[in-house]
């Protein structure tokens, strides 16, 4: 049973996308970002980055409970671990493996910064929404070129596909629209119609509070409790 914590963010969602494409049983376990969980010291134990989603197998390689931080990573230790959506061969590896780390390098974090500067700074910075949507149209236009080459980033659907979707999900919040990007938005409607996807992006879900973060909520976020030596 793989017990999954995390808060309904774009990197929890790669992961119940791929447990639900694997029909894999697993617990989705939630850790309130907004109330500071992720800075208790059995959450830490798992993961030492105090971001989510990190997972603990209690059926690991060995036999024995494995934890697991970082979605990427988790992505492929249950790809590998069902033999499914990670090609064997090497050269399909890395073709998928080059993608999915396109997303940790690139997507993630620049698209990060698309929201925060768009959506929760205190004040407006009009160069820091400047550079962060025009990097968010660079990449998107780098996702745009390559499927209008094969069908899906590795050229099979795999776990680059499903690291990459649930940010682009966003695509309003980060200044973009699909029809900017035709081959993009083809394979965007593709894998949204799948069911697991639908399922996947789900989880969770229900724990979001509707409307602005309060004070409190953006000080653990973003205030000196994030930066504080643990």
């Amino acid at each position: 049973m793989i017990d999954l914590y995390g808060w309904p963010t774009p990197n929890l969602f790669k992961v119940t996308i791929l447990l639900e494409e694997l029909a894999m049983p697993y617990n989705a376990i939630p850790v309130d970002i907004g109330r500071g969980d992720q800075f208790k010291p059995d959450f830490l134990k798992i993961s030492p980055n105090n971001k989510m989603p990190a997972i603990v197998d209690s059926d690991g390689p060995d036999g024995k409970p494995m934890s697991l931080f970082e979605s990427g990573a988790i992505l492929m230790y249950l790809a590998e671990k069902s033999g499914r959506y990670m090609p064997k061969d090497v050269r399909g590896r890395y073709q998928v493996i080059q993608w999915l780390m396109f997303q940790m390098g690139g997507i993630g974090p620049m698209l990060g910064q698309v929201h925060h500067f768009r959506q929760y700074a205190p004040e407006p910075i009009p160069y820091a929404i400047d550079r962060y949507t025009n990097e968010a149209s660079r990449l998107y236009n780098v996702v745009d070129k390559r499927l209008g080459e094969v069908p899906y980033l590795a050229g099979d659907y795999s776990i680059a596909d499903m690291a990459v979707f649930p940010w682009l999900r966003l695509y309003e919040r980060q200044g973009q629209k699909l029809e900017d990007y035709p081959n993009l938005k083809r394979w965007f409607e593709a894998i949204d119609a799948r069911p697991a996807v639908k399922k996947g992006v789900t989880i969770l879900a229900d724990k979001r509070r509707p409307g602005p973060m309060d004070e409190k909520q953006r000080e653990i976020l973003f205030g000196a409790q994030q930066y504080a030596r643990r």
